[in-house]
């Protein structure tokens, strides 16, 4: 069976349509208007195998901050709706990555309680004309949305760029391992009998 979902999202900044398949093969079509976060994106399908397609019209002419929120909103419903019931999940995922100097990584528990821990310090306010600090806009706004507990932990790194790419890389990498069904798992893995 596989595990897809399609989001629109419309609104007076954004118009944005997202669909997502767990059981993937790391396919990425992105037309995001924001071209690091295409990067971004595409190397989180490649590395969660999860093919992504986004087609995203936003206010960059204002920023990229708008664009890049809605996509985080719109990946979270996604992911939240592509894994249905959570039958048969790990539910648990973690990811070092380096990266060249740089060392990150993602813990996920795809819990049903959305929280967001950040730790790490990037060098530079911005890569290009892409503004760092919406990373963690995107990130939380993911998971707000999916209702996940996602903790990122930037160890050490001296490139910006090098320090994000391990992000999204690990995020791609812990998210395939916690939603991939472990024929072991009867139900949900929880303790409560829910998620």
């Amino acid at each position: 069976m596989m595990r897809k979902a399609m989001i629109s999202r419309t609104t007076n900044e954004t118009d944005i349509q997202l669909e997502l398949t767990l059981e993937g093969e790391g396919k990425a079509e992105l037309e995001t208007g924001v071209p690091f976060l295409t990067h971004m994106l595409d190397l989180f399908a490649k590395h969660g195998q999860f093919d992504l397609q986004v087609k995203a019209v936003g206010d960059i002419e204002i920023d990229d901050h708008h664009t890049t929120e809605d996509i985080g909103i719109c990946l979270g419903q996604a992911l939240r709706e592509a894994l249905g019931d959570k039958k048969g999940i790990r539910r648990y995922g973690n990811a070092f990555v380096p990266m060249d100097e740089a060392l990150a990584q993602v813990v996920i528990d795809l819990s049903n309680r959305p929280h967001f821990e950040f730790r790490g310090e990037f060098p530079s306010p911005k890569v290009g004309t892409f503004d760092v600090e919406l990373v963690h806009e995107f990130l939380w706004k993911l998971a707000l949305e999916a209702r996940m507990n996602l903790h990122v932990i930037v160890h050490y790194g001296r490139n910006t760029h090098h320090m994000i790419e391990a992000v999204f890389k690990a995020l791609g990498r812990a998210l395939a391992e916690a939603t991939m069904i472990d024929p072991r798992v009867k139900g949900v893995p929880s303790t409560k009998g829910m998620l």
